[in-house]
């Protein structure tokens, strides 16, 4: 580690296949805590290239436990957090009302780092428990058209920066790679990222690879659909800058959208909003990103439609319907 952190310092970049071997290594435990945090500290203080993210994101894949689940057609939704705004969990809601609309949704998440409230910590809250039993994953998805797929139980070579991680409580580049290790391999995929440049490398890394997928950020620091102004969504077919308006949604004020300051503060905001209590802002805001999911996984569906059949998951209660077959099958919550 000491030549590669030499390397670094020097201003100097890493090969894929550097980068690979290297978080590799991390994970395997070759490398010291102390090693550890001055590794991912260097790219708290410069940008990771789209060689170093594609061997980091090898290295991860090839140590998961893989998820077979292709004949679901599953989609995920899934942000890199890290963006500072502390917003409510936008992204896991519009995973429900995916669900409640027809989409099979193999959703990858994990505790908060760098927010309040992850959606391992939102589910967990409900009294929902993680697994890796591919029978019961299957039975989720037939029920409930959803499954969550907790990460560190399909990344176990993770646990020896967990720890570290959770320490620095703030962004590193395992950030970014959560989206993109998902372990079931999805083939249509939905990401929100905290910076235009991230969105870019994204974008090449996907380019490559089989399957739908839409990039979004917010251009003022989101990592979703905020509708607090415009933002940018890259496709495989190229990119462009979406206003509220244009998919006939409102503009909202920041402070409309923002997410509770403890995890059961977090759940509340989140129970309400699904159960049709939540305010036109969150409801439009959920909406908006269920409708580019529902619009990335069906192209010939426009965003404005698309817009519609998320509005109706949510309304009517199929969204909920969904939650409660994942999360409470014999306690399920009445819809208002």
């Amino acid at each position: 580690m000491k030549e590669i952190l030499n390397h670094l310092i020097e201003h100097r970049t890493l090969s894929k296949e550097q980068a690979k071997e290297v978080l590799l290594k991390i994970t395997s435990g070759e490398y010291n805590q102390s090693q550890i945090a001055a590794f991912l500290t260097v790219y708290m203080m410069r940008s990771v290239t789209v060689e170093e993210l594609g061997g980091f994101r090898e290295a991860m894949l090839e140590q998961c436990i893989p998820v077979e689940i292709a004949e679901y057609d599953a989609m995920d939704l899934c942000g890199t957090g890290g963006d500072g705004k502390d917003t409510f969990n936008i992204s896991t809601l519009a995973s429900f009302i995916v669900a409640g609309a027809g989409q099979h949704v193999a959703k990858h998440g994990n505790t908060g780092v760098s927010s309040i409230c992850g959606s391992s910590n939102l589910l967990q809250s409900f009294g929902y428990e993680f697994t890796n039993d591919l029978d019961q994953i299957r039975k989720s998805l037939d029920e409930a058209g959803i499954c969550f797929l907790h990460a560190p139980l399909f990344h176990p070579a993770m646990k020896n920066v967990g720890p570290i991680r959770r320490e620095l409580g703030v962004k590193t580049f395992f950030n970014m790679l959560g989206p993109i290790v998902n372990p079931s391999f999805p083939k249509k995929q939905l990401v929100g990222v905290f910076s235009l440049e991230l969105a870019r490398l994204y974008a090449y890394l996907y380019q490559n690879q089989e399957g739908l997928f839409s990039i979004l950020h917010a251009l003022d620091g989101y990592d979703e659909i905020s509708l607090t102004g415009d933002f940018k969504m890259i496709t495989q077919n190229g990119e462009k800058l979406v206003s509220p308006s244009a998919i006939n949604l409102p503009k909202i004020s920041a402070d409309l959208i923002k997410g509770g300051e403890s995890i059961p503060e977090s759940a509340q905001i989140f129970d309400s909003i699904l159960k049709g209590k939540g305010s036109e802002a969150q409801n439009s805001v959920v909406i908006a990103n269920a409708a580019a999911a529902l619009h990335t996984a069906d192209p010939s569906l426009s965003f404005v439609e698309a817009v519609d059949k998320a509005r109706v998951s949510l309304l009517s209660g199929k969204a909920l319907e969904k939650f409660n077959k994942l999360v409470n099958p014999k306690t399920s919550i009445s819809f208002a």
